[in-house]
């Protein structure tokens, strides 16, 4: 949640909606401050305001016209405070990488100069992370355009990076085989979250944070911290079984550690490796298991299942139906089309059964019995 009515000019301050810290960012340098160190609008606060501005003065990301200012200004607006907070420290990893080339000045920039860019992001750490780096700069630069800064975004056609033949994918589906070796194994720390996810295709995020009011006993329900969408599913009979059997605690979120306190991402990660880890070892999983790879699996078998696209989008809390897709490209179509056929064949067998009963009135209904042709 956004402060705009006890603001300070050129800060902007937010709480998490989930923990309730509040949180201060210097519009034109980005940086954050600590509200610990600086208590809000104390005199301490103040001089540190002061100090970050002087520090823009001296700056040459703070020169008109160029890529550094673009993203000194963005970072600022609304439209980047309002992002997850996931999504903005993936942002500022990227906007990170790009710091050499802040003083680039913005009528420099093409899809020529975009594609170099996003190379050398993928020659630094990898496919994905240089097709980042290239969809972040397209959201700042179409952001840009809007406000006048650029005449055209020279991101918006540069092409996405494609996967190797042959290359693992990220976050695959689970196997069927997997997904009980893992729920049937994992400890109750690890199963709640874990089932949050097979059964609802929550985010990895949206598991550990989901609290005790989601679950009523029948139905889960939660808004999701990336798209701030509402998820409403009737708890599934599998996931009912275990929120209901889990043990006790004080936590206020469904999902608790051994000591019943809440699980933070770090630590949730480190049990969660370990445990995947000895289940490789033992033969009972194949490598590359990922919590997020359950929304994979969720929207795979929904889709071999024979649901449509928005019905899964809708599911996963996905605005575009482009991203369920992206979700349940995996799925093997066979057992859906294998239903389809059936009931094609029903309907060609009925719509036979039908001619050749329309054939039989016609000849019923001709004159001294003969042809009705």
């Amino acid at each position: 949640m956004i402060d705009r009515a006890n603001h300070v000019p050129g800060v902007g301050r937010w709480r998490d909606g989930k923990t309730g810290r509040w949180y201060a960012r210097h519009r034109k340098t980005g940086a954050m401050i600590d509200l610990a160190a600086f208590p809000w609008k104390s005199a301490r606060f103040l001089l540190e305001v002061a100090r970050l501005d002087a520090k823009v003065a001296a700056t040459p990301e703070s020169r008109p016209g160029t890529l550094g200012m673009l993203k000194t200004i963005y970072q600022g607006d609304d439209a980047f405070l309002e992002l997850a907070d996931r999504t903005r420290r993936d942002y500022l990893h990227c906007l990170d990488f790009l710091k050499p080339i802040d003083d680039t000045l913005l009528k420099r920039f093409d899809r020529a100069l975009v594609v170099n860019i996003r190379d050398a992001a993928r020659k630094k750490h990898g496919r994905r992370f240089g097709n980042y780096v290239k969809a972040v700069l397209s959201i700042i630069f179409a952001w840009g355009v809007e406000r006048g800064h650029l005449a055209a975004n020279p991101a918006e056609k540069v092409r996405n990076i494609r996967r190797p033949k042959g290359a693992p994918r990220a976050n695959r589906a689970w196997a069927d085989e997997e997904r009980f070796a893992v729920i049937d194994a994992a400890p109750w720390s690890l199963k709640v979250p874990i089932a949050l996810a097979m059964f609802t295709a929550l985010r990895e995020g949206d598991a550990l944070a989901a609290t005790k009011a989601a679950y009523d006993g029948a139905t889960i329900e939660v808004i999701t911290g990336k798209t701030r969408q509402r998820v409403r599913w009737p708890a599934p009979a599998a996931l009912r079984r275990i929120l209901d059997q889990a043990p006790a605690h004080t936590a206020v979120t469904l999902a608790a550690t051994s000591r019943g306190r809440p699980w933070t991402a770090s630590g949730f990660r480190a049990s969660w490796r370990t445990f995947r880890l000895r289940l490789e070892a033992e033969g009972r999983v194949a490598p590359g298991l990922t919590i997020h790879g359950l929304r994979h699996t969720v929207a795979t078998i929904m889709r071999e299942e024979g649901f449509d696209l928005r019905t899964i989008a809708d599911a996963l809390g996905q605005k575009t139906e482009a991203m369920a897709g992206h979700y349940a490209s995996e799925a093997d179509l066979d057992r859906k089309m294998t239903g389809v056929v059936r009931r094609l064949d029903r309907a060609e067998n009925k719509r036979r059964s039908n001619l050749s009963n329309l054939a039989g009135r016609r000849v019923k209904s001709a004159p001294d019995g003969g042809s009705a042709t």
